[in-house]
Order: structure tokens, then sequence, then C-alpha cells
């Protein structure tokens, strides 16, 4: 499979900023038991103290607090659409991006800074200070220049690779309802 160059995501970036700042249309909703596990999901339950109840980030946390416990600023990664459909071109043999929630939104920082509330459905998320910023996954998946576009220091501020949230507020969110950044 061919990757796309950095000239092609460049081309692309315009479409990709051009996302909604609220009301985004919910694309995917994936639910994560385990790494490598993809189970797509008409809704999600979201809790405070368990994250997406049953999902991998109670039991294997890539980040966590002094204590031990996972850091609940990671509880829920959000892809923009417009970036997963860009450069996740072979959707039969690389593995889906694994953002619990993929959505047509601007992420960027002057839309979404750390602190903003996000309604999704009937549970509210918080925009974290820890940067998303890919992983060696991403690379393997969708190449060197999709790796290099969403760490480039020059683009940090458009949080290309998506925002990660804490959840606020308990509840359940479904492919019909739409994220809303609450200003």
């Amino acid at each position: 499979m061919q990757h796309l160059t950095h000239e092609d995501l460049m081309a692309a970036l315009p479409h990709v900023l051009a996302a909604p700042k609220t009301d985004a249309a919910i694309e995917t909703l994936c639910f994560r038991s385990d790494f490598g596990q993809r189970d797509f999901r008409t809704s999600l339950t979201l809790t405070k103290e368990h994250g997406i109840p049953g999902e991998r980030w109670l039991k294997h946390p890539w980040l966590k607090l002094a204590n031990g416990e996972p850091d609940p600023r990671i509880q829920i990664s959000l892809l923009p659409t417009r970036v997963m459909d860009l450069v996740w071109r072979d959707r039969d043999s690389v593995v889906h991006p694994g953002d619990p929630i993929v959505a047509d939104l601007d992420m960027s920082d002057d839309n979404t800074p750390p602190g903003t509330l996000i309604r999704a459905g009937t549970a509210i998320l918080r925009v974290s200070d820890m940067p998303n910023d890919g992983c060696v996954k991403w690379k393997a998946r969708y190449g060197q220049a999709a790796m290099d576009w969403i760490a480039d220091p020059a683009m940090g501020r458009l949080r290309l690779r998506g925002v990660l949230c804490s959840i606020e507020q308990d509840g359940v969110v479904t492919l019909t309802d739409r994220l809303q950044v609450l200003r």
C-alpha cells in the first residue's frame, strides 16, 4: 500500500481545518477491550471512575498517576474524522486507529483548548492538557509522512491527531449524537 506524501497531506490541510467548530457528527464509536482489539458499537457508556467500562484504559493505561492508577486525562481520545479519512486508506488490511470517538470536529487548540468541555451524548468530556502526539503504531499504519505531519511542532496547535479527554460527567454517547463544544 502506498502511504500519503507530505505534499498530499499539506494539500488536504485546508479541508481538514474546515471541520465544524461544534455540532460535530460522530463517525465511529470504538470499544477496545485489549491491544489490537476493535469492536465498533452504536453506543458507549462513559464513566468518571472506569472510563469506558471494560475498555483497556483501566487495565493498561500508557500514563499513570503517582499512585499507579490510570491518569484520567487520557480516558478518552477523540480523532478528527477528516484526518482519519485522509490517512486510513487501506481499510481492509490496516487496523482502525482505535480512538473511541471519531468525529468531524475542529480539535485545534484555538477551538478546543485544554479545559474545554464537550458534550458527547449525555456525557461531558474535558479536553486534557496532555497532547495526543501519536505513537509508533501511527507511523507503522499510516506512514512516516503521516507521523511527521501530526508531530511537526509548527502544526502542534492544530492537534491533527486529535485530543485526549477526561470524563467529567457520566453518560452514554451514541452514533446519532453530535459532539457539542460547550462555551
